[in-house]
């Protein structure tokens, strides 16, 4: 008889087999970003088409993640997330397989629509479980998403030379595959703990404003994730140019623009669950955004590479935990419905960030199309601030 997940024995079996997820989810992204040069190459892209090529990512990714917030309501999000990792992890085996641009397209939008239903579907399990633990350990769950990604992309770094894409992109499926099986096998043989209905602050359970006012909050937090998501995307596209470009830095100080962002990032995660404990939710995604803007300041208009790179490093600790308490809030609010649609519109913020930035850089330049980041990351912190008293009625 499966162990229930109101005992501690219960929960605890339960978290680890979330976060086997997340880190699931960033070692194999990473995996499959270490090879897209190769990709590129076999399939004899330009820049352009293989812009439009990776695109399908984010297009499968947007489309389904609604749609997944439904099959989570329907089917559960446990059996909704081991499905859609195990089609993740399957079709990240089929870019090098393919010799066309239209047909790196076409399997580029099936693994997109696996990563975009494997975020909602874990973040959504992952809120459950954060109400019937009572912790905001949401930030946890996205740090083992960083360190997957980290030691993905440290696998793939080193392999790269040596192991053609086609085998080591397969041993990426199979690895996912596995992990799959073992944690799917512990997270479909416990229910989601049961919660209570979600409540919008300040107003009754019965009230018909209800529904409508959390759709309202739902699409605050969404809109804090979008301006975040932002800054992620710009930093992972545009850091290293920024640094090699405006400040002259040497190739192997420019690679480490956002490995600084990122490791500085998955520190603040760690220590995320402990800060949101300390300070509240408001004031963790306040203080986020505030600290991220003036590192983003730093980091795009210092006259030194050293600067730069420190500026870089605060802008990572004050990102690290606004995405994922902001998506949690989300799904405090209105169940999957309430992730499905903060994780839609922050990956929009995904999308959009380096984009804008190139089109700002070619109208100004990069350093101060950098800026923008700090702008919305400020943004975030003033929209966080009007959330408070939403806050204080719900206890945080």
């Amino acid at each position: 008889m499966p162990a229930s997940v109101t005992t501690d024995r219960g929960l605890a079996r339960l978290r680890a087999a979330i976060t086997v997820f997340f880190v699931l989810d960033g070692f194999v992204f990473a995996g499959w970003v270490a090879r897209i040069p190769a990709i590129k190459e076999q399939t004899g892209a330009s820049e352009g088409a293989l812009g439009l090529a990776l695109l399908c990512i984010s297009t499968g990714a947007a489309a389904t993640m609604m749609a997944t917030g439904r099959l989570c309501r329907r089917f559960g999000s446990h059996a909704t997330t081991v499905a859609a990792a195990a089609l993740f992890s399957l079709s990240v085996a089929l870019p090098p397989l393919t010799h066309s641009v239209p047909a790196l397209g076409l399997v580029l939008l099936v693994f997109g629509t696996g990563f975009g239903g494997l975020n909602v579907a874990m973040n959504s399990a992952a809120v459950d479980l954060i109400a019937a633990l009572r912790r905001p350990i949401m930030p946890s769950f996205h740090a083992a998403f960083s360190l997957g990604g980290v030691v993905g992309a440290g696998l793939g770094g080193l392999i790269a030379n040596h192991t053609s894409p086609v085998r080591h992109l397969a041993l990426l499926a199979a690895v996912g595959l596995l992990l799959t099986a073992v944690a799917g096998r512990v997270l479909t043989s416990l229910p989601a703990p049961s919660r209570k209905a979600p409540e919008t602050a300040g107003t009754p359970a019965d009230s018909p404003g209800r529904p409508k006012a959390a759709r309202r909050l739902v699409a605050v937090f969404g809109l804090i994730a979008l301006c975040t998501a932002y800054g992620e995307g710009a930093m992972a596209d545009w850091a290293a140019l920024h640094l090699r470009q405006d400040l002259d830095a040497s190739a192997g100080v420019a690679a480490a623009g956002y490995s600084v962002f990122a490791l500085t990032m998955t520190v603040g995660r760690l220590s995320g669950t402990a800060l949101v404990e300390r300070l509240g939710r408001t004031r963790t995604l306040v203080m986020g955004g505030s600290t991220a803007a003036a590192g983003m300041l730093l980091g795009s208009l210092a006259p030194t590479v050293w600067l730069a790179l420190l500026g870089f490093a605060v802008t990572g600790l004050g990102l690290a935990n606004i995405f994922p308490v902001a998506i949690a809030r989300a799904g405090a609010l209105t169940g999957p419905a309430g992730v499905a649609a903060a994780s839609t519109l922050g990956y929009v913020g995904m999308l959009l960030g380096p984009a804008t930035i190139g089109f700002l850089a070619d109208w100004l330049s990069l350093s101060v199309a950098l800026t923008t980041v700090s702008a919305l990351a400020a943004v975030s912190a003033v929209i966080a601030y009007g959330t408070r008293n939403a806050a204080r009625t719900s206890g945080d």
